[in-house]
């Protein structure tokens, strides 16, 4: 269910802005989408597990408020993101 460290690091390189980089808005949107993804896939299977719900509704919130922030701030870095990560918006 969580993310492991190699795919972690993994989408810290793909996703950073600079060599350094480990919390920029990019790279945060996209360790939230993978974190998402496996709460997702959980819960196919666990269908009453209304405490990792939760947690889903609270990453996808936090995941919006990020998005939102970029936009307003880039919106082509924005569109690039949303681009690369297939999100709907």
């Amino acid at each position: 269910m969580s993310i492991t460290a190699e795919r972690r690091t993994a989408l810290i390189g793909e996703y950073a802005t600079g060599a350094a980089d480990t919390g920029s808005p990019e790279v945060q949107v996209a360790l939230l989408s993978e974190r998402i993804g496996n709460l997702t896939e959980h819960l196919k299977t666990h269908a009453k597990d209304f405490h990792s719900r939760r947690g889903l509704l609270m990453l996808v919130g936090r995941r919006r408020r990020l998005l939102d922030y970029l936009k307003a701030k880039d919106h082509k870095r924005y569109e690039v993101l949303i681009g690369r990560l297939s999100l709907r918006r």
